[in-house]
């Protein structure tokens, strides 16, 4: 049965189609022509692909399907289905263990900032406004929970070389995020509840709702909106611990905290001539957390205890975006302009010293010299996003082909008051003001890119496709991403596909800010030679920095059988060069009580490993599909993790097509044990003892009903057998995270 889907509004489907032709058995359909609308009716652009059509599981890319997230309902965010494709895991941004539980998407262990999260093809930044810790790490959640589940149409994740045209933040790879059109008039209503059966972890309700069609002549619209409680986890969900030194137990540390979600958006799309459409997109969104204790290093203290239930963090998120898609006698285009705005406001945090991000009172109530008090601090972060793709179909070399022509411009500008509020010494001859009342709490960055890139079908079995992009940016100057990618068919059933490209990084605004100052209070000074440097110490942001880079390289082969057997085994090696770190330099030599430190670009990183996928029928009433993800190295030059994934992850799901319209899915997950840094990546200081995450399994089981023509419910059980798994580490360990117990859930789709 054919399944329409919406024209891809941006170029990760388009470089599904260029760079993965006919892959595992599987070709994507051309792009349909942009339709002329008779009077009286209003049919949004389409591409229609049949089941058999459609790969989920291709070299170097997957899809999530609406199906999908049927079959297995998220609680929060796609994050969590998404960590069950090839080459993906949840971790934060580097090995502290700092921030455990706020664990983002980490394709292929370049971290969670090497991962560029897209929404029907627009850039989502909106974590940037989430002030950088000196350990690399943000308070963050990420950005992968701006759409509801319930509005996905369908994730494409893309991994390695191919993912390098799409420009900074995307050297591990891009998952775009595809939402819903409808093309007829009509609308769903949905639900979903999550009940944990440990009554300390927190439950979930969601409700959400589209409607959309034809409003007028070539008009059609969408609305929807979204409402979504997650309750934080209790205190004591997590055992207290035992500080062997001082003889004493220590409080616990804090779970996963809890999320509101409110969002609501328009959409109106406006055929304003043949084979022209003009999108008009607005939305607004809110995420407020419910504070379940943590602090930068994991603890709950004296200071947090009181605060955890309540709402210490909001995110608002506003976009606007008009996008315009065009098809002409000599190819086709697709351009848009965005401005997304995001206001980061919580509760006043520390600046310096081991405080540093943890909520802090700020405020002097009673006048008595100690503050007592906390006030609300606001980060705001304005993004201007604008592109603009041009497909040509060329003869290159006497040879058919695809050329893709952009041009791309990002804007950044910040407005930050707080993270510039700590002195420094007087005198001490470096170019930022000493007083904090005479910094700029302002700073921007542009960067403008171009690129081009040729599908080109050099035989009946080979598919180059060879790619440049420049960028410049008014920082650093210009960088250079070629990029080179190869399919060959050998025959009906097997594909190879090889490629290489740079990918690069910009620094963030918080990283160039030379008005940002970190104070260690004494606490924290780099180890060098062996010896802690005596304090205070002094890191500054540095306006200097060179980008991130990094070096992708994959070679892979598919396997797409006449008796429904497919699979796919890749290779990756990334060598990772120019990492930002807080600096082990010292600036200003001859001073010994306030030393300078900058943000600086450190050394080395090598990451390679191996993922593949596994799928077949088994009989007329079951199928299987596996992937796995195997790390082979990953760590910087000095021996040391880049972030804490397993050494290998394993995902299998057995299907029973029970009835036409019951399925019944067994999933579970495997993942390897995870090893922990040795040494501090803040102060190069060695800890003296460290855990190894053991390995662990998650089994899940649920249902996927189709009651009737209008009503779909899904229902089942995860982790269901309870595997308990508790956060036991802060900075010197593995076991930095929770996995959530058993728990049941529900969820309700009605269309009309």
């Amino acid at each position: 049965m054919a399944t329409p889907f919406p024209r891809p509004a941006t170029g990760t489907a388009l470089c599904l189609v260029l760079s993965l032709p006919a892959l595992a058995g599987a070709t994507f359909a051309q792009d349909a022509p942009i339709p002329e609308t008779p009077a009286g009716t209003v049919v949004l652009d389409t591409v229609v692909l049949t089941a058999e059509q459609q790969a989920k599981q291709a070299l170097g890319a997957s899809t999530v399907t609406a199906e999908d997230l049927d079959k297995q309902p998220v609680r929060n965010d796609i994050s969590e289905i998404v960590r069950k494709m090839p080459g993906v895991n949840l971790t934060g941004s580097t090995a502290t263990g700092q921030r455990g539980n706020q664990r983002q998407i980490d394709i292929r262990g370049m971290g969670p900032e090497n991962t560029l999260i897209l929404i029907d093809g627009k850039p989502v930044m909106s974590r940037n406004a989430v002030k950088m810790s000196r350990g690399g790490e943000r308070d963050s959640r990420g950005d992968s929970g701006w759409v509801p589940p319930s509005m996905i149409e369908r994730v494409e994740v893309l991994r390695g070389p191919a993912a390098a045209r799409y420009g900074s933040g995307a050297s591990g790879g891009v998952v775009n995020i595809i939402t819903k059109r409808p093309d007829t008039f009509g609308g769903q209503v949905s639900m979903h509840m999550n009940r944990p059966e440990n009554s300390k972890e927190g439950a979930t309700n969601r409700a959400g709702f589209m409607l959309g069609g034809p409003a007028a002549e070539n008009l059609t619209f969408r609305v929807m909106g979204n409402y979504s409680d997650t309750e934080g986890d209790a205190a004591d969900l997590n055992p207290p611990l035992w500080d062997p030194e001082d003889q004493v137990w220590t409080p616990p540390l804090a779970g996963n905290e809890g999320v509101i979600s409110k969002d609501l958006g328009v959409l109106l799309s406006w055929a304003v001539a043949p084979g022209h459409v003009l999108d008009f997109e607005a939305s607004v969104s809110r995420q407020g957390n419910q504070y379940a204790g943590d602090t930068r290093s994991g603890a709950i203290d004296d200071a947090s205890v009181d605060l955890v239930g309540s709402e210490t963090s909001r995110m608002y998120r506003r976009t606007y975006a008009l996008t315009h898609r065009g098809e002409y006698g000599f190819g086709e285009s697709n351009s848009y302009i965005q401005w997304e705005n995001t206001h980061n406001t919580r509760l006043c945090s520390g600046t310096a010293g081991r405080v540093e991000d943890n909520y802090i009172p700020c405020i002097d109530s009673d006048g008595d010299g100690e503050n007592d008090a906390f006030r609300y601090d606001t980060i705001v972060l304005d993004t201007v996003s604008a592109k603009s793709e041009w497909i040509l179909p060329l003869q290159l070399a006497g040879k058919d082909s695809r050329v893709t022509f952009g041009a791309e411009y990002r804007g950044e500008f910040m407005d930050d008051p707080f993270s510039i509020t700590n002195s420094l010494p007087p005198g001490w001859g470096g170019g930022t003001d000493p007083d904090p009342e005479n910094r700029d709490p302002k700073t921007h960055q542009n960067t403008i890119g171009l690129y081009a890139e040729a599908n080109i079908e050099w035989n009946d079995s080979l598919t180059l496709t060879p790619g440049l992009r420049y960028d410049h940016n008014d920082n650093f100057g210009s960088n250079w991403s070629p990029s080179l990618n190869a399919t060959y068919r050998f025959d009906d059933a097997w594909t190879m596909k090889v490629g290489i490209a740079r990918a690069f990084k910009v620094p963030n605004l918080f990283q160039l800010n030379p008005n940002y100052v970190y104070n260690t209070r004494g606490n924290g000074c780099p180890w060098v030679g062996g010896v802690q440097l005596s304090g205070p110490c002094y890191v500054l942001g540095n306006p200097d920095l060179e980008p991130e880079r990094s070096v992708n390289k994959e070679i892979g082969v598919a396997y797409a059988g006449q008796n429904g057997i497919e699979a796919s085994l890749t290779y990756f090696h990334n060598d990772y060069d120019n990492r930002i770190g807080s600096g082990f330099v010292q600036y200003n030599d001859d001073i010994e009580n306030g030393r300078l430190f900058r943000w600086e670009n450190q050394g080395k990183a090598v990451i390679s490993g191996l993922e593949g996928n596994f799928s077949t029928e088994l009989g007329e009433r079951f199928g299987f599909n596996a992937n796995f993800t195997k790390m082979i190295k990953s760590e910087k030059d000095d021996g040391q993790p880049l972030s804490l994934v397993p050494e290998y992850t394993l995902n299998a799901a057995l299907d029973w097509y029970a009835t036409p319209d019951l399925t019944v899915t067994l999933s579970a997950t495997r993942y390897g044990k995870i090893k922990a840094a040795t040494a501090s990546s803040i102060t190069n200081a060695e800890f003296d003892e460290t855990n190894t995450r053991d390995p662990y399994t998650l089994v899940n089981l649920g249902t996927s009903w189709q009651m009737n023509d209008r009503v779909q419910m899904s229902a089942g059980v995860t982790n269901l057998f309870d595997k308990t798994v508790l956060r036991t580490d802060s900075s010197s360990g593995a076991n930095t995270f929770n996995e959530p117990g058993r728990a049941f859930y529900l969820s309700l789709t009605s269309t009309f």
